[in-house]
């Protein structure tokens, strides 16, 4: 992957809808640009805790409960 400096710029296509969810993403985001709305959005992907793969946001964390001992 190249990596560019940080004042190049370049052409993203994206259809209409995905541009229009960028906007509004910007707007509640209180962003001054795209670019930094599509940083935002990276950095929090980049921060999702492996742990958290796979796990419903409203589900009860899991305890483990005493069982009785099991006889061979």
């Amino acid at each position: 992957m190249e990596v560019m400096p940080a004042t190049t710029t370049t052409t993203v296509e994206l259809k209409r809808n995905t541009a229009r969810m960028l906007e509004d993403l910007k707007k509640k985001y209180g962003a001054k640009s795209i670019d930094e709305t599509v940083k935002r959005l990276i950095s929090k992907a980049e921060n999702v805790p492996e742990s958290m793969f796979g796990a419903h946001p409203k589900m009860k964390a899991f305890t483990r409960k005493e069982e009785a001992p099991h006889e061979l």
